[in-house]
């Protein structure tokens, strides 16, 4: 659990829930995206202090576990904690309350780029920052599933990236990839089903002028793999394993 962190209240707008008034994924993710990018300017190693150095944030992976995904919460509390570098990594974790109760928590790996080389650099190199120090577990640390290859297309739909579509990096914001991943899948059962658990892994970045492919296959009628491609190369973007529960 977050020991010590960086705080935040948010009121959850009626656009950033579906249907059945649960919390759209990317919503979240641009939720977790933004904490990140706040805690990170205050302690030093943000946007604008990267920039400085021809160096970016990307993030590579999220794992999330909710004891109770949000539905019907408008006032949601998000409570995130840098855990420092390993090498060429950087560790955060993020929990999601509602009042007192936890929703939920999640662990995230980042990367530091550079703009010129396209190479990934040494994080304790590069910033030199007592507030990101070396990595160290914790008991109850969440752990990173490995997330299987798809064996059979279950569904897939093809996309067209938009201008809206693109972050100020100028490639495809996070929280689209989520949106891509999950369309595929039937409108009853996005509305039957919540999210209990996510992981989800950020292969390649895209650009504005491609085509996305989405494909889903079901492992069992409550566990999903998604894959996210560039319709017209053919790579992978985002890999997703999703663990769902049926609304009570």
């Amino acid at each position: 659990m977050i020991k010590t962190g960086f705080s935040k209240n948010i009121s959850v707008k009626y656009s950033e829930m579906d249907c059945r008034l649960a919390l759209k994924p990317s919503a979240l993710l641009n939720f977790l995206q933004d904490m990140a990018s706040d805690n990170a300017e205050m302690l030093g190693f943000g946007y604008s202090f990267i920039t400085k150095k021809n160096l970016m944030w990307f993030l590579l992976k999220y794992h999330m576990e909710f004891t109770d995904y949000p539905v019907s919460v408008y006032d949601l509390t998000l409570k995130t904690e840098p855990r420092g570098y390993a090498k060429l990594f950087a560790y955060r974790d993020f929990e999601l309350y509602n009042g007192e109760k936890c929703l939920g928590r999640a662990a995230s790996l980042w990367s530091l780029v550079n703009t010129d080389t396209k190479s990934l650099t040494p994080v304790g190199t590069a910033l030199d920052n007592p507030n990101m120090p070396l990595h160290e577990k914790r008991a109850d640390d969440l752990n990173f599933e490995k997330i299987p290859e798809i064996e059979k297309v279950d569904s897939e739909k093809v996309f067209d990236i938009r201008y809206e579509d693109i972050d100020v990096n100028q490639h495809v914001n996070n929280g689209n990839y989520i949106i891509w991943a999950l369309e595929p899948l039937e409108f009853d059962f996005r509305c039957r089903h919540k999210i209990k658990n996510l992981d989800i892994v950020f292969k390649k970045e895209i650009k504005y002028g491609h085509k996305i492919l989405a494909q889903i296959e079901f492992k069992d009628s409550l566990k999903t793999i998604h894959n996210v491609k560039n319709a017209d190369t053919g790579e992978d973007l985002c890999h997703v394993q999703i663990e769902w529960t049926k609304y009570e």
